[in-house]
């Protein structure tokens, strides 16, 4: 026994001193309370996650020299089912950790409500298409002689009060530059906070550096924030604060916020940051506003070509467009796809959704019918029950042309989002026989993939000027599908009247930042549908298809995690990369 524990000690030993070599040449820490990089890691819950994960896939290919950190979820998100009354019900998605982790010896502690609270780390390597790796961080506190409470810090995403959400953040922040330390990275110059719940770190490099200097903390912080919508900006008051973290933490804390009645999160990442950008150009404009700043730069949203293109476009592509999984901007090329190639590989991803959708549902979908898909999470301001304003015109000017294809999950605790995705589905038992409408329960990764991949045009109807960017388009331009969308977040700057797709709604304008009338957002789209988009699908197939190719061409080629990345490499990080 003896020999066995000296010679696991030599291994961890040799492990620990591999690792920590390796370590010295990453300079930047990616740091996230979610990461979406595939279905069978379920601790994401939406478009925060996946663009984490599609960021630091594209810095795999790339070369940055980069490192994660997120939080382990043994509850995954939630899995997402429907009582006899139409709500939402959740319930937890167990997964084990060791069929995708790998566990580490590390342990750090971080001390919350008086206890001492041990973090373990578990580690996933993300590999890039020429074969470099970027390591992604799970903490967990579910670690044999933590107290029962503290071992339920790493369950469950997005769960519980304030309480639990602040102690969460402070293992984020504090306990994951812990983890960096102990892990051998000496050599991060840059701690990229992926939105205000990694903030924490900041106070962390304060107790580093032994005393207060907010300018040198500044130099080593940069961050992003993702969203104009309130509920997105965690703020912890004061009292709560001073119950759950040490003394001393308190104090730096009160200096680096003085005169504040709570610790805003947002706040803490911008005012601590050498750079902070929001995630499109309009977003950037109403951050500018929310922040009462000038210093918040942008840079779109974009999504990682290789994971959402389609196998039979990823051939197509193969085929006439050599390099461009590595060097998406080649996409430009797709102006000279075949289009009767082009139109086949679309129908055979069409036939496959259409499969899916008979297997999950048990409805038969038609593949020569124009379909719609609208997949999001199912926030109110998203209004994804915005087609159905009028169903009397839109059973008129649909009836056995279209088919509608909806999923989304609500917040457990969003009953606004629950009613929206209820009205959904008594709408669709209503109006059954006269359209077809499915809704497809437990939205996830897997089934993104198939929806961007599948659908004819893809339809997103938020109130502006909420949308922050949005993804879910971006993905579909990876395939050739058009969008329907009101001109906010990323579709401003993507959309070409009749070329990449078309707007529902006014033009963006300087009002649009206060507020306008959205009821007349359904007029328009029923008189987009009726008067564009159903007539061209049936009657201008040519012109259809030279959109799919205008869509690639100008959309998918742009609107990448490839760029996004060397675009942060370029204003924000400072490094350069390995390329193609």
């Amino acid at each position: 026994m003896q020999m066995q524990s000296h010679r696991h000690s030599e291994l961890s030993t040799s492990l620990r001193k591999m690792m920590e070599s390796e370590a010295s040449f990453r300079k930047i820490a990616y740091c996230s309370m979610e990461i979406g990089l595939k279905p069978s890691i379920p601790t994401y819950s939406g478009g925060l996650g996946v663009l984490a994960g599609d960021i630091i896939k594209s810095s795999a290919d790339l070369g940055v020299p980069m490192v994660a950190m997120t939080l382990l979820y043994r509850n995954g998100y939630f899995r997402q089912s429907f009582d006899n009354g139409g709500w939402q019900q959740e319930t937890p998605v167990i997964w084990n950790p060791s069929t995708e982790l790998v566990p580490l010896p590390n342990t750090v502690t971080v001390t919350l409500r008086g206890r001492d609270i041990k973090v373990r780390a578990w580690v996933h390597d993300v590999h890039g298409v020429s074969g470099y790796t970027i390591p992604v961080y799970f903490l967990d506190t579910d670690v044999e002689g933590n107290h029962a409470d503290d071992r339920r810090l790493s369950w469950d995403l997005y769960g519980g009060d304030q309480l639990y959400r602040l102690c969460q953040e402070m293992i984020l922040g504090v306990g994951g530059l812990r983890m960096l330390r102990d892990l051998g990275y000496s050599g991060i110059e840059t701690y990229h906070l992926n939105e205000g719940h990694a903030g924490f770190i900041s106070l962390e490099l304060m107790r580093e550096q032994g005393y207060f200097d907010p300018e040198k903390i500044k130099k080593e912080v940069i961050f992003t924030t993702h969203t104009p919508v309130p509920a997105g900006h965690d703020v912890f008051p004061f009292g709560l604060v001073e119950r759950t973290i040490a003394p001393s933490f308190v104090s730096t804390l009160k200096q680096m916020l003085p005169g504040a009645q709570g610790v805003s999160m947002t706040e803490l990442g911008y005012t601590f940051s050498r750079y902070v950008n929001a995630v499109s150009k309009r977003h950037g404009e109403v951050s500018r506003k929310m922040f009462t700043t000038s210093q918040v730069d942008y840079v779109t949203n974009g999504v990682h070509p290789g994971t959402w293109v389609s196998p039979s476009m990823k051939r197509l592509f193969d085929a006439h467009i050599p390099g461009w999984e590595n060097d998406p901007g080649r996409l430009v090329q797709a102006l000279n796809l075949p289009g009767d190639v082009l139109w086949r590989t679309h129908q055979a991803d069409k036939t496959r959704l259409i499969a899916r959708i008979l297997e999950i549902t048990g409805r038969s979908l038609d593949p020569d019918v124009l379909t719609i898909g609208f997949a999001r999470r199912a926030a109110q301001y998203k209004r994804a029950d915005l087609i159905f304003s009028d169903v009397k015109r839109l059973l008129k000017i649909g009836g056995d042309k279209l088919q509608l294809v909806f999923a989304g999950k609500a917040h457990p605790k969003d009953d606004g989002g629950k009613q929206i995705l209820r009205k959904i589905r008594e709408i669709i038992a209503d109006i059954d026989g006269a359209m077809t409408v499915v809704f497809l329960d437990n939205y996830d990764m897997e089934l993104a993939t198939q929806l961007v991949q599948g659908v004819d045009v893809w339809l997103n109807t938020p109130t502006r000027p909420h949308e922050a960017s949005g993804t879910s388009g971006m993905k579909c331009t990876m395939n050739g599908i058009m969008n329907l969308s009101v001109l906010d977040g990323w579709w401003i700057e993507g959309w070409i009247e009749g070329v990449t797709g078309w707007s529902i709604g006014p033009e963006p304008s300087e009002a649009d930042l206060v507020g306008y009338d959205g009821s007349l957002d359904a007029v328009d789209l029923y008189d987009k549908l009726e008067n564009k988009v159903i007539p061209l699908y049936y009657e201008g197939r040519d012109k259809w298809i030279q959109m799919m190719r205008q869509t690639i061409a100008l959309n998918a080629s742009y609107f990448n995690t490839h760029r996004v990345v060397k675009e942060y490499c370029e204003k924000a990080y400072g490094v350069g990369f390995r390329g193609m």
